[in-house]
């Protein structure tokens, strides 16, 4: 463990601005369960969190949809413990059949989009024939990305490195109940 990152972190949440606290990220949750419920009750779809990010969205969003479905899982990521993308990476694709389902992604943040959009097309290519996202922060930024806005948001954020709820600052203040923006990088 590196000392001086735990260090940075640390002084980066007692600095960090809080957005939203845990009682409006649950509000924004129940909001996003019961859209979800409504649009894919009778859809059976596949549900895939994104990991590392979407599992703590998900582990609260699945247990209030009101329909069966299944889950599994997949792992891309652009950032490799940085605070910026690189190249896709794939860690882990769904074990489970994508073809000819409906997949509903799991993600934390629709920044942008690049991450999200990669895993999209690919269970597209994979056969699925529909593929929803729902992501618990959108975050605002004034250029166009591949995907415009998720099918379920829970939130809007500034245009600001935000961590807390799933999102990572250096892989540190993931379980963080709240969503806090960083003062300065």
């Amino acid at each position: 463990m590196d000392k001086n990152l735990l260090e940075e972190s640390s002084l980066v949440l007692s600095e960090a601005e809080c957005l939203f606290n845990e009682q409006q990220i649950e509000v924004a949750i129940d909001s996003m369960a019961n859209q979800i419920t409504q649009k894919l009750s009778t859809k059976n779809p596949l549900l895939l969190p994104v990991m590392i990010g979407g599992v703590l969205l998900a582990g609260k969003l699945i247990a209030k949809l009101q329909f069966p479905c299944q889950i599994d899982y997949i792992h891309a990521t652009r950032y490799r413990s940085g605070i910026s993308g690189h190249e896709l990476h794939w860690k882990k694709r769904p074990d489970k059949e994508i073809a000819n389902q409906t997949i509903l992604l799991i993600d934390d943040i629709l920044d942008e989009g690049i991450t999200l959009a990669a895993i999209k097309e690919d269970c597209i290519k994979t056969g699925a024939s529909e593929v929803y996202t729902a992501v618990l922060a959108d975050k605002e930024i004034n250029k166009p990305r591949p995907i415009a806005n998720a099918d379920f948001t829970g939130l809007k954020v500034p245009d600001r490195y935000v961590f807390g709820y799933g999102m990572d600052y250096k892989e540190f203040h993931r379980n963080v109940n709240g969503i806090y923006a960083v003062k300065s990088l």
